[in-house]
């Protein structure tokens, strides 16, 4: 027969997090089993019409920072939109 977990008999996530509070995975790693899952982190894609000069700019800028021409945009914009919402 198979040893319950320690969070067979917990009622609240409260529980768990206490009981993680006082213990390490460590002590338990030896009991864990692997776990395979596939996780689909898609988001939803727009196109906006850039210029094209602009658009060389922006790919100079993110290879020089070592990201992708879509990660500096998304964190362009969201800095702009969180600034914008904090001056209304």
């Amino acid at each position: 027969m198979k040893n319950k977990s320690p969070f067979s008999k917990v009622s609240s996530y409260q529980e768990i997090g206490e009981y993680w509070d006082a213990h390490d995975l460590g002590e338990i790693w030896d009991e864990t089993e692997e776990a395979k899952f596939e996780v689909d982190l898609e988001s939803d894609v727009f196109y906006y019409a850039v210029e094209t000069s602009l658009s060389s700019k922006l790919h100079t800028i993110a290879g020089r920072r070592g990201v992708s021409v879509e990660t500096l945009v998304n964190l362009w914009l969201q800095e702009k939109v969180n600034s914008s919402i904090a001056d209304d």
